[in-house]
């Protein structure tokens, strides 16, 4: 009996994503890029061209791209609709300084500059638009993946660079239009072009007014049910709604996709709908960028690798020095400006949305070679985001240098507290310390905080905790005990290991990600491990035990009781 092509095709998209996804993620590299090797290794152009002489592995992969074609079409539309839902009016006015003073100034005369870069290749005048427009934009998939991976969100450097993809996000329904516009036209592009956004103006202006009022009565009419998969029909039904709204209006489907998403970003059922579409959405969007991987040809590629390397080196190198003189203008210090146009240098996931919406601008030799490029500046990301980090932690020194007092001041301290990262963790430690009488120091590798707890009094000074020569500075040698609160996992057993060779015999007090993160400092030399997840388990036993009538004296004997265990096991397990 043979399988049906659908379920054939379905069987290796999981299957190949069920293998090569979790290697990527191992690798830290994004699951963008795991799913494009897997369109590469699958399609036609990849085994499928040694599939012809061989029955078995015909089933091994997917002839026919445009099978999934439908699919993944439907991922497009999912991912433009979450970027939508990811906006919000307060996230915006919270970051505006940036979003829309930085975040504009790079996309636009990013755009500029590349697309006269294009032109100067040969590339035809609505292409070298298209070509500017989306490789302006970065990763948001890829830099805020390994921003969250190194607990660098929330520092002032994840700050500004959330900002700059925040302006690129809301720059989606604009590059889509005109993308789409500028493929469609020929002669006398831009007149058609100014009456065409024109009348686009005005059918979202009506889908948004309609929209707004309908979907959160529809929403709030499914919600009265209790049952999450009501709410979740509403919220697909919107989304292909709007997005055949758009089509009727001679807009792209993705542009009302996006616009479906603003409409539910402002609804109170915003969270729910995130969390219940999350699986479906990444598999969804998992097909397009199999999709886009079946169409690269690698031996085109191969074939063009002089110009394919040319046209990296340019985009990076345009990119992060546009970026660079835009952050210096508003008023980012010299690292986290090098840091960020190091970081965002890279085109994103959303050109290859972008280039297949506008396929008519290109010859398939040229779409082929600039998907290329796109694929290949995502995957140099985490050395790029390895290098930035290394780069700016030396400006960052170089700019604070005399924030630490002179050595034979730091000398004199006896019996002082180190504490490494003074986010909310490291301010009660210290506070708590403070009002003990207990001498500390802390240590913080932002710059932004180490300024405003100066300010306040506090002994905070700028450097990263996990070298030996900063704890040195810092009076490590003579230290009482070392506290460790970094979110990052690597951080932490840096300056484990660094407080070790300070001191043999002072203990190390560190917070932990897990049970077996803690087992990792441990065998590092860690005197306390604290792994957040025990211990919330532990307070929250408490309020229910307390809850349920549970005499205090047996409460606190039993959480004592499984507090040695579970100290016991990580112990055991170092």
């Amino acid at each position: 009996m043979e399988y049906p092509d659908w379920l054939n095709d379905a069987l290796v998209f999981l299957a190949a994503a069920g293998i090569i996804v979790p290697l990527f993620h191992r690798a830290r590299i994004g699951a963008v890029l795991a799913f494009l090797v897997v369109g590469v290794i699958v399609g036609p152009y990849g085994l499928g061209q040694f599939s012809n002489g061989s029955d078995w592995l015909s089933y091994a992969v997917i002839e026919k791209p445009e099978r999934v074609q439908p699919l993944a079409e439907l991922g497009v539309l999912f991912l433009l609709f979450v970027i939508g839902l990811d906006l919000s009016l307060e996230r915006l006015w919270s970051l505006r300084r940036y979003v829309f003073g930085l975040g504009a100034s790079q996309f636009l005369i990013s755009a500029l500059a590349l697309a006269l870069i294009a032109t100067a290749a040969g590339i035809s005048g609505p292409g070298a638009v298209i070509i500017g427009l989306c490789f302006a934009m970065s990763s948001t998939a890829v830099v805020l993946q390994l921003l969250g991976e190194q607990g660098r969100l929330t520092s002032r450097s994840g700050r500004v660079a959330f900002s700059v993809l925040l302006f690129q996000d809301l720059m989606v329904a604009p590059v889509l239009l005109a993308a789409g516009l500028l493929a469609r036209s020929g002669d006398g592009v831009w007149r058609e072009l100014a009456l065409a956004v024109g009348e686009a103006v005005i059918a979202i202006t009506l889908i948004a007014l309609v929209g707004r009022f309908l979907v959160r009565k529809l929403l709030r009419f499914a919600a009265r049910t209790g049952r999450r998969d009501v709410i979740m029909a509403v919220t697909i039904l919107t989304v292909i709604s709007v997005a055949g709204a758009t089509g009727v209006a001679n807009l792209s489907p993705e542009l009302g996709a996006f616009l479906a998403g603003l409409l539910l970003a402002e609804t109170e059922y915003r969270h729910q709908i995130e969390i219940d579409l999350e699986p479906f959405k990444e598999l969804l969007i998992g097909v397009f960028f199999v999709s886009v991987g079946m169409s690269i040809r690698v031996e085109l590629v191969l074939h063009h690798a002089l110009w394919i390397i040319g046209a990296l080196a340019i985009l990076m190198a345009v990119k992060a020095a546009l970026l660079f003189v835009a952050s210096r203008a508003f008023g980012v210090d010299r690292a986290t400006s090098i840091e960020n146009a190091l970081l965002l240098s890279q085109a994103g996931e959303f050109a290859f949305v972008v280039l297949s919406t506008a396929r008519g601008s290109f010859d398939a030799t040229t779409e082929n070679l600039l998907f290329a490029v796109v694929g290949l500046s995502m995957m140099l990301t985490p050395l790029l985001a390895f290098l930035a980090g290394l780069i700016g932690q030396r400006f960052y020194e170089r700019d604070q240098a005399g924030a630490l007092p002179p050595e034979d001041m730091l000398s004199e301290l006896q019996n002082h507290v180190v504490i490494g990262g003074y986010g909310r963790v490291g301010q009660l430690v210290g506070e708590l310390l403070a009002a003990e009488n207990i001498p500390f120091i802390a240590l913080d590798a932002d710059s932004e905080t180490v300024k405003w707890h100066r300010q306040q009094g506090r002994p905070i000074y700028f450097g990263d905790a996990g070298r030996v020569e900063m704890l040195q500075r810092a009076g490590g040698s003579h230290a009482r005990a070392f506290v460790v609160t970094v979110n990052a996992a690597a951080a932490a057993e840096r300056m484990v290991a660094a407080a070790r060779k300070q001191s043999v015999e002072a203990p190390i007090f560190v917070r932990a990600a897990s049970p077996e993160h803690a087992s990792s400092l441990f065998r590092l030399g860690a005197h306390s491990v604290i792994p957040e997840t025990v211990e919330a388990s532990l307070q929250l036993a408490r309020h229910v035990l307390t809850g349920l009538g549970v005499a205090e004296e047996v409460i606190e004997q039993k959480l004592e009781e499984s507090r040695v265990r579970q100290f016991a096991q990580f112990e055991a397990k170092a």
